[in-house]
């Protein structure tokens, strides 16, 4: 059966699959209450296309890493790809219980997620209404930790998105990755259009947020020269220097009006997960991935408009 999921799911579209022994997971894992009866979770990835960021990095097309690598993959095709794999799994009569992340729902009373809009998400719910996808993720042996906090995997890096399907079926599992990609090399920081990664690699979620959907200036063409005109700080805000609190962050949000957002609550990223793309960068430099293209992701230096051109 382990082999017939294998190519099934890769027949669907999933690109990596990996299956964990429910005694991996620790007994605080939210796992246990979502299924007690669970025996094993598999793990699916799935590329974020190279493309779709490639747009972003050029300067020329934005709307398409927002829709295809984020709302198109969370909500039309991993739910398809779990929903298949668990209906296999049914039809062998096991019980099978899919999990997508649900964007809007957040453990934290005062936290937001960059990725949804922030008065969409539903916040201080129990920890055990959502499995840590990042803890399954490592355990399923798809891939490790970055210093930032994503996925890196061995064929995409951190260009790559994962769901799981919970089953009581016993699944001969898959070894969990020794940590070798990520080197601590801090690109991922300076990468940050809003110096959201501290140095010990610590995420601000409400200034990731705020730089996500594209606060900095000098990387946003849609920007008019007299954005935030109500807000002291401005030029703080527009060359990624300002730092914010939560209250701070929702006045600045409610300011971003320059590019439309795609559906489902999913605020189109300006800044392209630029965090995640430095780090491509470098784990390609380094030759540490194993999928390969023709030409390489970074072609010339990096391009940004100049504060100078936001002073009144």
């Amino acid at each position: 059966m382990k082999q017939q999921i294998l190519e099934s799911c890769q027949k669907w579209g999933a690109d990596l699959v990996g299956f964990a022994p429910i005694a991996r997971f620790p007994e605080c894992s939210a796992v246990h209450k979502l299924m007690p009866e669970a025996k094993t979770v598999i793990g699916l990835g799935f590329r974020v296309l190279r493309g779709a960021y490639r747009g972003i990095e050029e300067g020329s097309t934005y709307y398409q890493y927002t829709t295809m690598g984020v709302e198109n993959m969370e909500e039309t095709v991993m739910p398809m790809v779990s929903l298949r794999l668990s209906m296999l799994l049914e039809e062998e009569g096991y019980l099978a219980l899919p999990q997508r992340r649900h964007q809007q729902i957040m453990a934290q009373e005062n936290s937001t997620n960059p990725e949804v809009a922030f008065d969409a998400i539903y916040r201080n719910r129990p920890q055990e209404t959502q499995m840590d996808f990042n803890e399954a993720a490592v355990l399923c042996g798809l891939g490790e930790i970055g210093f930032h906090g994503a996925l890196l995997t061995e064929e995409f890096g951190p260009f790559v998105r994962t769901c799981f399907v919970l089953t009581d079926a016993e699944i001969e599992p898959t070894p969990v990755k020794t940590p070798h990609l990520c080197d601590g090399c801090r690109e991922c920081v300076k990468g940050c259009p809003g110096k959201a990664i501290a140095e010990d690699g610590t995420l601000d979620p409400w200034q990731c947020a705020v730089y996500y959907n594209g606060a900095n200036g000098l990387k946003n063409p849609f920007m008019p020269p007299d954005a935030f005109a109500d807000f002291e700080n401005r030029l703080a805000i527009i060359s990624g220097e300002a730092k914010v609190d939560p209250e701070t962050a929702r006045k600045i949000l409610k300011n971003i009006y320059f590019y439309p957002p795609a559906q489902h609550a999913y605020p189109c990223s300006i800044c392209g997960r630029a965090c995640d793309v430095r780090c491509y960068i470098h784990l390609e430099e380094k030759g540490a991935l194993t999928k390969h293209f023709r030409t390489p992701f970074r072609k010339r230096e990096e391009w940004k408009f100049k504060i100078e051109d936001f002073e009144s």
